[in-house]
């Protein structure tokens, strides 16, 4: 099975993946092998997510016996935040390779712009008050970025980018990048349309890729008050009107927008059912409804990520929304 695809840095990019957050190791694996089989060529990890160990597995057995080449399977990862400074970068990109059993990703990302301190033995480093620890080098955007572009000179990665980063940190990696960002991966949901910070990529080249496109329904993030996005009103007249799943139309919005979109999920039938959805598109009349449904929610719209547990730090992307 063929899909679309678009333009990331050298490469091109599946405009639908298996998003792998919050999948649980032991059945994680599974489904990394049923949506390799299912015909998805494009799969999104990252190191903190804690179970690329397994997918690798999975790769594995699925670029062995599975007949399957690497090469036709786009495949991301993240450089966590405890990994900021230049010296760190490499080593935690050769865990991933490691990890994922990879001689090269497609595509790796700063997952945030939050840097935290390193050598702690965890991942979510924290002081006696239990606030989060702030790198206390705190390395610059261009310092990461450096590193991040000797990895693509040594051949470990095709294509390097940002997660999470707002427009204003964006332009800063922009000021004194050799290699420009490929990728800008982000939250985004008719709840959280990011119709500017889209606007923006495209202007400078960016592909942009949607996490938690369904509104992170259920997330160990969601927040009390959060909305449904799958039982909303408007998404179910417009699922009707198509003959598809909310899920569907939610995945959809994303590819009309010209978008990539990494739905996560480890149940089989909606494995197949998340991809399956070249069979229609959405007219004028839904992506209007769909881009201007945040205003249910606020002003702002209604981000479900908003990591608040990192406000402290400078870089803290999401400042203007507190």
């Amino acid at each position: 099975m063929s899909y679309p695809t678009i333009k990331c840095g050298v490469s091109e990019i599946p405009v639908v993946g298996l998003g792998t957050w919050q999948s649980k190791p032991g059945v994680v694996g599974a489904a990394v092998e049923k949506a390799l089989s299912s015909g998805y060529k494009h799969i999104d990890c990252a190191h903190v997510y804690q179970n690329e160990a397994e997918i690798g597995e999975s790769f594995a057995k699925m670029f062995g016996e599975g007949g399957i080449k690497r090469e036709d399977i786009f495949i991301t990862s993240k450089l966590w935040n405890t990994f900021h400074r230049a010296d760190e970068v490499e080593a935690a990109c050769d865990t991933t390779l490691k990890n994922l059993q990879l001689d090269y990703l497609d595509l790796y990302l700063i997952h945030w712009p939050v840097g935290l301190e390193p050598g702690k033995g965890t991942l979510f480093p924290v002081d006696d008050d239990k606030v989060a620890l702030m790198d206390s080098k705190a390395p610059s955007f261009a310092e990461t970025w450096g590193a991040m572009e000797k990895l693509v000179e040594a051949g470990k990665c095709k294509n390097i980018g940002l997660s999470n980063f707002n427009q204003a940190q964006i332009e800063e990696v922009l000021s004194s990048a050799k290699i420009k960002p490929a990728n800008l991966q982000v939250e985004s949901h008719p709840h959280l349309p990011n119709l500017e910070l889209l606007e923006f990529c495209k202007k400078n080249d960016i592909s942009f890729v949607a996490y938690s496109p369904l509104g992170n329904p259920g997330s160990a993030f969601r927040r009390e008050d959060q909305v449904d996005l799958l039982h909303d009103e408007d998404v179910l007249k417009i699922a009707q009107k198509h003959s598809v799943s909310a899920g569907q139309v939610l995945i959809r919005y994303q590819v009309d927008k010209g978008n990539v979109v990494i739905p996560k999920s480890v149940t089989p039938s909606r494995i197949e059912e998340n991809l399956n959805v070249f069979g229609f598109s959405l007219d004028a009349s839904d992506m209007d409804t769909l881009n201007n449904l945040y205003k249910k929610v606020g002003p702002k719209g209604y981000r479900t990520c908003s990591v608040q547990h990192w406000k402290n730090s400078p870089h803290y992307p999401f400042a203007s929304e507190l």
